[in-house]
C-alpha cells in the first residue's frame, strides 16, 4: 500500500522539513535553506506526476503506446533556474542586512528597527539657545 505511495511521503516529509525550518527560524540565511527544501519538494512532486509507469520518451517508433510526458520536467528546469537566482538575492539581500544591522537575526533587527523609532519619536528637550 505505501510502497506505491512513496514518493508523495518524501514530499510531504521534505515540505513539512522546509516549512518547519522557514517558520521556526529567525536567522534569515536558514529561511531562505528552508525555502530551498520546500521548493525542492515541489519539484519532486512535478516531475514525479509526470512520469507514467512503463512509459518512454515521446518518440515514436513501433511497438510503444505508452509515452511520458515531457512537459513538467521542462516546466521544472525552468522552476530550478528561477529558484537559484531568487536564492542568489535572497542571499544578497541577506549580506546587505549583515552589513547594515551587523546580524541576521530577523528578532534583533526588529528590536533594533523598534529602537530606532522610538528614539525619533521621543520629544527632544528644548535647550536655553533653541527659546
Amino acid at each position: 500500500m505505501f510502497t506505491g505511495l512513496f514518493n508523495y511521503w518524501v514530499v510531504i516529509i521534505t515540505m513539512m522539513s522546509g516549512l518547519y525550518i522557514v517558520m521556526s527560524s529567525s536567522h534569515l540565511v536558514k529561511k531562505i535553506i528552508g525555502l530551498n527544501i520546500f521548493q525542492t519538494a515541489v519539484f519532486i512532486l512535478f516531475i514525479s506526476m509526470g512520469k507514467v509507469s512503463g512509459g518512454t520518451a515521446p518518440i515514436l517508433a513501433e511497438g510503444i503506446t505508452s509515452y511520458s510526458n515531457p512537459l513538467p520536467h521542462v516546466l521544472i528546469l525552468t522552476a530550478i533556474v528561477v529558484g537559484v537566482a531568487t536564492t542568489a538575492l535572497g542571499l544578497a539581500i541577506a549580506v546587505r542586512i549583515y552589513e547594515s544591522y551587523g546580524t541576521v537575526d530577523e528578532i534583533e533587527i526588529a528590536a533594533m528597527d523598534n529602537a530606532d523609532h522610538e528614539q525619533e519619536a521621543a520629544p527632544k528637550p528644548v535647550t536655553d539657545a533653541e527659546s
